[in-house]
Protein backbone atom coordinates (compact mmCIF):
# COMPACT_ATOMS: atom_id res chain seq x y z
CA UNK A 1 0.00 0.00 0.00
CA UNK A 2 1.81 3.94 -1.23
CA UNK A 3 2.26 6.23 1.41
CA UNK A 4 -0.36 8.35 0.26
CA UNK A 5 -3.03 5.56 1.77
CA UNK A 6 -2.25 6.37 5.54
CA UNK A 7 -1.92 9.95 5.25
CA UNK A 8 -4.12 11.89 7.92
CA UNK A 9 -5.27 8.55 8.83
CA UNK A 10 -5.18 6.63 12.27
CA UNK A 11 -2.06 4.72 12.70
CA UNK A 12 -1.88 1.22 12.36
CA UNK A 13 1.78 0.40 12.70
CA UNK A 14 4.28 0.07 15.84
CA UNK A 15 5.44 3.25 15.84
CA UNK A 16 1.76 4.35 17.48
CA UNK A 17 2.07 8.04 16.72
CA UNK A 18 -1.86 8.50 16.58
CA UNK A 19 -2.21 10.03 13.54
CA UNK A 20 -0.38 8.61 10.48
CA UNK A 21 2.55 10.79 9.18
CA UNK A 22 3.96 8.35 6.63
CA UNK A 23 7.15 8.38 8.03
CA UNK A 24 7.21 4.42 8.45
CA UNK A 25 6.50 3.47 4.59
CA UNK A 26 8.29 6.72 3.21
CA UNK A 27 11.57 4.23 1.93
CA UNK A 28 9.09 1.61 0.93
CA UNK A 29 10.25 2.19 -2.90
CA UNK A 30 13.99 2.07 -1.94
CA UNK A 31 13.59 -1.00 -0.09
CA UNK A 32 15.77 -3.53 -1.98
CA UNK A 33 13.73 -7.30 -1.49
CA UNK A 34 15.57 -10.75 -0.91
CA UNK A 35 13.62 -12.70 -3.74
CA UNK A 36 13.04 -15.82 -2.55
CA UNK A 37 10.68 -19.53 -2.60
CA UNK A 38 9.89 -20.76 0.20
CA UNK A 39 9.28 -24.74 0.56
CA UNK A 40 6.54 -24.87 3.11
CA UNK A 41 5.44 -28.39 2.75
CA UNK A 42 4.72 -29.55 6.04
CA UNK A 43 5.90 -26.70 7.97
CA UNK A 44 3.80 -25.10 10.35
CA UNK A 45 2.00 -21.66 9.20
CA UNK A 46 0.27 -19.20 11.41
CA UNK A 47 -2.57 -17.32 10.35
CA UNK A 48 -4.35 -14.78 12.55
CA UNK A 49 -7.56 -13.60 11.88
CA UNK A 50 -10.77 -15.69 10.22
CA UNK A 51 -12.32 -13.03 7.68
CA UNK A 52 -12.31 -13.13 4.09
CA UNK A 53 -8.28 -11.96 4.35
CA UNK A 54 -7.55 -14.94 6.59
CA UNK A 55 -9.45 -17.21 3.86
CA UNK A 56 -6.91 -15.79 1.21
CA UNK A 57 -3.68 -16.29 3.16
CA UNK A 58 -4.70 -19.66 4.34
CA UNK A 59 -5.54 -20.68 1.04
CA UNK A 60 -2.18 -19.32 -0.73
CA UNK A 61 -0.17 -21.79 2.09
CA UNK A 62 -2.40 -24.71 1.52
CA UNK A 63 -1.60 -24.35 -1.96
CA UNK A 64 2.22 -25.09 -0.59
CA UNK A 65 1.25 -27.74 1.45
CA UNK A 66 1.86 -26.17 4.68
CA UNK A 67 0.41 -26.99 7.69
CA UNK A 68 -1.61 -24.56 8.86
CA UNK A 69 -2.75 -22.77 12.03
CA UNK A 70 -5.40 -20.77 12.55
CA UNK A 71 -6.10 -18.88 15.24
CA UNK A 72 -9.50 -16.51 15.25
CA UNK A 73 -12.17 -16.27 18.13
CA UNK A 74 -14.88 -16.79 14.80
CA UNK A 75 -13.76 -17.75 11.10
CA UNK A 76 -15.16 -17.29 7.39
CA UNK A 77 -17.47 -20.15 6.70
CA UNK A 78 -14.89 -21.53 4.08
CA UNK A 79 -12.35 -21.63 7.64
CA UNK A 80 -14.60 -23.39 9.05
CA UNK A 81 -15.07 -25.95 6.67
CA UNK A 82 -11.69 -26.43 6.58
CA UNK A 83 -11.00 -27.14 9.64
CA UNK A 84 -14.01 -29.52 10.10
CA UNK A 85 -12.37 -31.54 7.48
CA UNK A 86 -8.86 -31.56 9.01
CA UNK A 87 -6.89 -29.24 6.33
CA UNK A 88 -6.27 -26.80 8.83
CA UNK A 89 -6.25 -26.43 12.61
CA UNK A 90 -8.29 -23.95 13.93
CA UNK A 91 -7.97 -22.43 17.34
CA UNK A 92 -10.77 -20.98 18.27
CA UNK A 93 -10.10 -17.99 20.96
CA UNK A 94 -7.53 -14.96 20.99
CA UNK A 95 -4.01 -14.86 19.59
CA UNK A 96 -1.39 -16.04 22.54
CA UNK A 97 2.71 -15.45 21.72
CA UNK A 98 3.00 -19.18 21.85
CA UNK A 99 0.62 -19.61 18.90
CA UNK A 100 4.22 -19.18 17.40
CA UNK A 101 6.35 -21.54 18.42
CA UNK A 102 7.49 -24.00 16.07
CA UNK A 103 6.34 -21.63 13.12
CA UNK A 104 8.06 -20.89 10.14
CA UNK A 105 5.85 -18.72 9.01
CA UNK A 106 2.95 -16.24 10.65
CA UNK A 107 0.70 -13.61 8.68
CA UNK A 108 -1.75 -11.40 10.78
CA UNK A 109 -5.24 -10.82 8.83
CA UNK A 110 -6.80 -9.01 11.58
CA UNK A 111 -8.98 -5.28 11.90
CA UNK A 112 -6.94 -4.34 15.45
CA UNK A 113 -3.94 -2.86 15.25
CA UNK A 114 -2.92 -4.13 18.75
CA UNK A 115 -3.06 -7.55 18.24
CA UNK A 116 -1.33 -6.74 14.98
CA UNK A 117 2.01 -5.08 16.28
CA UNK A 118 2.04 -7.92 19.14
CA UNK A 119 2.03 -10.79 16.66
CA UNK A 120 4.97 -8.41 14.33
CA UNK A 121 6.57 -8.08 17.56
CA UNK A 122 6.34 -11.50 18.77
CA UNK A 123 7.49 -13.38 15.71
CA UNK A 124 10.19 -10.81 15.58
CA UNK A 125 11.44 -11.44 18.87
CA UNK A 126 12.10 -14.95 17.65
CA UNK A 127 13.56 -13.90 13.77
CA UNK A 128 10.36 -15.47 12.49
CA UNK A 129 9.00 -14.50 8.85
CA UNK A 130 6.22 -11.91 9.78
CA UNK A 131 3.64 -10.53 7.29
CA UNK A 132 0.45 -8.10 8.35
CA UNK A 133 -0.97 -7.55 5.85
CA UNK A 134 -1.58 -4.53 4.37
CA UNK A 135 0.69 -2.86 7.10
CA UNK A 136 4.31 -2.45 5.28
CA UNK A 137 6.11 -1.09 8.65
CA UNK A 138 4.42 -4.76 10.50
CA UNK A 139 6.03 -6.96 7.89
CA UNK A 140 10.07 -8.38 7.25
CA UNK A 141 8.77 -9.92 4.12
CA UNK A 142 5.74 -9.07 1.39
CA UNK A 143 3.76 -11.10 -0.23
CA UNK A 144 3.56 -10.60 -4.28
CA UNK A 145 0.88 -11.72 -6.39
CA UNK A 146 1.64 -14.85 -7.98
CA UNK A 147 1.28 -16.19 -11.15
CA UNK A 148 1.19 -20.18 -10.69
CA UNK A 149 0.79 -22.66 -13.70
CA UNK A 150 2.11 -26.15 -13.05
CA UNK A 151 5.26 -26.37 -11.81
CA UNK A 152 5.89 -22.66 -12.90
CA UNK A 153 5.66 -19.50 -10.42
CA UNK A 154 6.65 -16.36 -11.66
CA UNK A 155 5.96 -13.58 -8.69
CA UNK A 156 5.14 -9.72 -9.50
CA UNK A 157 5.98 -7.18 -7.10
CA UNK A 158 5.52 -3.39 -7.00
CA UNK A 159 6.56 -2.85 -2.73
CA UNK A 160 3.33 -1.92 -2.93
CA UNK A 161 3.16 1.18 -4.93
CA UNK A 162 0.25 -0.01 -7.13
CA UNK A 163 -1.46 -3.13 -6.28
CA UNK A 164 -3.55 -2.56 -9.48
CA UNK A 165 -0.60 -3.03 -11.76
CA UNK A 166 0.54 -6.24 -9.98
CA UNK A 167 -2.76 -7.27 -11.18
CA UNK A 168 -2.74 -6.10 -14.50
CA UNK A 169 0.36 -7.78 -14.77
CA UNK A 170 -0.72 -10.66 -13.42
CA UNK A 171 -2.94 -11.14 -15.94
CA UNK A 172 -0.61 -10.24 -19.22
CA UNK A 173 1.87 -12.78 -18.03
CA UNK A 174 -0.56 -15.94 -17.66
CA UNK A 175 -1.50 -15.21 -20.66
CA UNK A 176 1.63 -14.55 -21.96
CA UNK A 177 2.99 -17.72 -20.46
CA UNK A 178 1.06 -20.17 -19.51
CA UNK A 179 0.17 -24.17 -20.27
CA UNK A 180 2.55 -24.49 -22.82
CA UNK A 181 5.50 -23.37 -20.45
CA UNK A 182 4.55 -25.29 -17.88
CA UNK A 183 4.56 -28.70 -20.08
CA UNK A 184 8.31 -27.59 -21.36
CA UNK A 185 9.47 -27.42 -17.59
CA UNK A 186 7.60 -31.04 -16.64
CA UNK A 187 9.34 -32.17 -20.32
CA UNK A 188 12.72 -30.92 -18.94
CA UNK A 189 12.50 -31.67 -15.59
CA UNK A 190 12.33 -35.70 -16.61
CA UNK A 191 15.51 -35.34 -18.50
CA UNK A 192 17.58 -33.62 -15.13
CA UNK A 193 18.57 -37.24 -14.27
CA UNK A 194 19.89 -38.24 -17.16
CA UNK A 195 21.90 -35.41 -17.69
CA UNK A 196 23.31 -35.60 -13.91
CA UNK A 197 23.89 -38.58 -14.51
CA UNK A 198 25.81 -38.63 -18.09
CA UNK A 199 27.13 -35.22 -18.23
CA UNK A 200 30.18 -34.45 -15.77
CA UNK A 201 30.01 -30.53 -15.89
CA UNK A 202 27.66 -27.97 -14.99
CA UNK A 203 28.08 -26.25 -18.16
CA UNK A 204 27.85 -29.32 -20.08
CA UNK A 205 24.10 -29.65 -17.97
CA UNK A 206 23.82 -25.70 -18.89
CA UNK A 207 24.45 -26.10 -22.76
CA UNK A 208 22.65 -29.40 -23.04
CA UNK A 209 19.35 -27.78 -21.27
CA UNK A 210 20.09 -24.13 -23.29
CA UNK A 211 20.10 -26.14 -26.25
CA UNK A 212 16.28 -27.28 -25.94
CA UNK A 213 15.04 -23.99 -24.75
CA UNK A 214 16.71 -21.93 -27.57
CA UNK A 215 16.44 -24.12 -29.83
CA UNK A 216 15.08 -25.17 -33.40
CA UNK A 217 12.34 -25.66 -33.63
CA UNK A 218 10.84 -24.34 -30.88
CA UNK A 219 9.57 -26.36 -28.31
CA UNK A 220 6.96 -23.58 -26.71
CA UNK A 221 5.73 -23.53 -30.04
CA UNK A 222 5.36 -27.53 -31.11
CA UNK A 223 3.35 -27.19 -27.60
CA UNK A 224 1.08 -24.99 -28.44
CA UNK A 225 0.64 -27.02 -31.35
CA UNK A 226 -0.19 -29.72 -29.00
CA UNK A 227 2.94 -31.73 -30.24
CA UNK A 228 4.46 -33.24 -26.82
CA UNK A 229 6.07 -36.37 -29.27
CA UNK A 230 8.62 -33.52 -31.23
CA UNK A 231 9.27 -32.06 -28.19
CA UNK A 232 10.20 -35.49 -26.67
CA UNK A 233 12.07 -36.06 -29.86
CA UNK A 234 14.02 -33.01 -29.64
CA UNK A 235 15.15 -33.87 -26.12
CA UNK A 236 16.15 -37.18 -27.58
CA UNK A 237 18.56 -35.57 -30.37
CA UNK A 238 20.04 -33.62 -27.71
CA UNK A 239 20.73 -36.56 -25.34
CA UNK A 240 22.56 -38.22 -28.21
CA UNK A 241 24.38 -34.69 -29.49
CA UNK A 242 25.80 -33.92 -26.20
CA UNK A 243 26.78 -37.54 -24.80
CA UNK A 244 28.86 -37.99 -27.83
CA UNK A 245 30.45 -34.80 -26.89
CA UNK A 246 31.38 -35.80 -23.52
Amino acid sequence: MPAQAYAGKECVCQLRKGICDQSCVQDMLQTPFYIACLKLKGRRALVVGGGDVGLEKVEGLLACDAAVTLVAPEAHRELVQLALEGSIRWERREYQPEDLDGCLIAIAATGDTDVNIRVFEDAEQRAMLVNVVDVPPLCNFILPAIVRTGPLAVAISTAGASPALAKRMKREIAEMFGEPYANLAILLNDARGWAKGTLPTYQDRKQFFESIVNGDPDPIELLRAGDVEAVRELIAVAQQVHAAAT
